[in-house]
């Protein structure tokens, strides 16, 4: 799920992909608009794990509202969700978020290429869960073979369902996201095993490439000689 506010962001798209262009981001990125860091939280708030706490690889269906038919995307998380691989369907390109260093990759296999984005104000997606939000405890049920609590979520956009293991993997969420957006997404494959550190990376061989700017971004400005400036 996310939230209004501006950010490098993932979204429901009309043709059934969730999947963000590098525009996207990029506009997210130049909006400047802060995150506050994760604070300590009242010890007497109740909420799930908001990142995985293992390496863990979740195939899912994701399916926005409105859309005839889900969509297949395979995820990866490691470092206690401080990396994560996104796969597009049909296997066009990925998306590498590292909350470490604050960096998103974008690859895009057609081309053999690849952007990075320097996320400095944060990186949220629609599988991880943060405290800007509100959680009730619902109880509990099993998605995919693996059993997980229920949850109500709520932003300041609409409320949603989320059923979440206790290692912190969002198996299912149903509902309104933080941009106001409907769908729904649920796990349907999820395999604990140790991930290598390649897998959050761009691929041998792929070329490098700058991000185009964010919409609405003036061209650059040329002097008497013709140069940019």
């Amino acid at each position: 799920m996310k939230h209004g506010t501006a950010r490098p962001r993932w979204q429901w798209t009309r043709t059934g992909v969730l999947w963000p262009g590098i525009a996207v981001l990029a506009a997210g990125i130049a909006s400047g608009c802060d995150i506050p860091a994760a604070r300590a939280e009242d010890p007497s708030s109740v909420h799930p794990p908001l990142t995985p706490t293992r390496d863990v690889q979740v195939d899912y269906n994701v399916q926005p509202d409105g859309v005839p038919e889900p969509k297949a995307v395979r995820t990866w998380f490691a470092y206690n969700g401080g990396l994560m691989r996104i796969d597009s369907p049909q296997g066009m390109g990925e998306t590498i978020l590292n909350r470490m260093s604050r960096q998103v990759t974008i690859i895009i296999n057609p081309q053999k290429v690849y952007s990075q984005l320097d996320a400095r104000y944060g990186i949220r997606n629609p599988f991880l869960l943060d405290l800007s939000m509100t959680f009730s405890r619902k109880g509990s049920a099993t998605v995919a073979g693996v059993p997980c609590t229920q949850w109500d979520v709520t932003t300041d956009q609409g409320s949603a369902t989320a059923c979440v293991t206790d290692d912190g993997v969002v198996l299912q969420e149903i509902g309104v996201d933080g941009d106001g957006l409907k769908g729904r997404l649920e796990a349907t494959k999820v395999v604990y095993a140790p991930i290598p550190d390649s897998m959050f990376q761009p691929p041998e061989g792929y070329r490098k490439i700058d991000p185009p700017p964010p919409p609405g971004t003036p061209p650059a400005r040329k002097d008497a000689d013709g140069k940019g400036g």
